[in-house]
């Protein structure tokens, strides 16, 4: 399952030291002529090297267009694209490929295909998440003719400066808000918006939870509390209140949809942990090379990314 999305869909490859990572967008409409600088200056936003908690790691992150483009026009045909990984240190994991790092998912790899690359995660890297960037900036186009805005922020976040000279990692909360969505749009029992959006949201690495609206906080309150009363505004039936996060019933209810993604620490730490190794015995190890110390600051644009990309697919669902 390499691939997100019913009609307006993103297929990736690559893992995080091979020669690169890229993607195919199928469903783009044709004559959608891309903002290049915008769909760089998304990707400057996760790309790495900006700060001291930041992973180290120094790509250049140049797109190369493979197909479905002429002269910057989607032909509607799927557009291809890549980036080549440039600063690949996979000597940095030597010592690592036969141990398992706690909280990453070496063992998980292993124990479903036998083998895994050890190489900074392989696959299973937040390096593979570049592409979501770039297909999230071109549904964020298509959600702009509409007059719909995705936007998220960072709500909660340890001390990130803190861990870093500790050799430790944190974690925090992401809020996204999806603005100007119609009334009407997901699909019953299983295709539920708020189903969507949790999907694309739990595909993102390190992601722990997930909740709409007032989420969790909903279980504790009454009824007459939670629900949203419907009112008629300057002649538009709404709802007072938003507890909801703008879905009911799993279908967009024309407010605002909110959102909130848990990440959890970053789990390669610099600090001395102990672990087995393939044979399964006991060892300490402490992970060097370069990682970030929080993954808040540059999963903001990819929970935004993932959002833009979920909206575009409902909308055309719903034709």
């Amino acid at each position: 399952m390499n691939t997100i999305g019913h009609i307006f869909r993103l297929t990736t490859f690559g893992e995080s030291h091979g020669t690169a990572i890229g993607g195919v967008i199928d469903g783009c409409p044709s004559q959608l002529k891309l903002d290049f600088d915008f769909i760089d200056s998304e990707l400057l936003r996760r790309k790495t090297a900006q700060s001291s908690t930041a992973s180290q790691r120094k790509e250049p992150d140049q797109i190369e267009w493979l197909s479905g483009l002429l002269d910057g026009v989607a032909l509607g045909t799927p557009i291809a694209f890549m980036v080549r990984n440039v600063d690949c240190k996979p000597e940095d994991y030597e010592a690592l490929k036969d141990v398992y790092r706690p909280s990453h998912a070496d063992f998980t790899y292993e124990q479903k295909y036998g083998l895994r690359d050890w190489r900074g995660g392989g696959r299973a890297s937040a390096r593979t998440t570049l592409p979501i960037v770039v297909a999230g900036a071109i549904a964020k186009q298509l959600l702009k003719e509409k007059g719909i805005r995705v936007i998220a922020k960072v709500t909660v976040m340890g001390d990130a400066e803190r861990a870093r000279r500790e050799g430790d990692t944190v974690g925090g909360i992401v809020e996204c808000r999806i603005m100007g969505v119609p009334a009407g749009l997901g699909e019953p029992m299983f295709g539920k918006f708020s189903a969507e959006l949790a999907h694309a949201m739990f595909s993102l690495p390190a992601v722990k939870g997930f909740e709409v609206g007032d989420g969790f906080a909903l279980a504790g309150m009454k009824g007459s509390e939670a629900n949203d009363t419907y009112i008629n505004k300057e002649g538009k039936i709404t709802t007072a209140t938003n507890h909801s996060g703008g879905i009911q019933g799993g279908i967009t209810n024309g407010n605002d949809v909110v959102f909130r993604v848990a990440f959890k620490p970053i789990p390669s730490l610099a600090q001395p942990q102990q672990t087995v190794n393939r044979a399964g015995e006991t060892c300490q190890i402490a992970i060097g090379g370069r990682h970030d110390v929080c993954a808040l600051p540059r999963a903001v644009v990819l929970v935004e990314a993932l959002a833009a990309m979920v909206t575009v697919d409902m909308g055309m669902m719903q034709g």
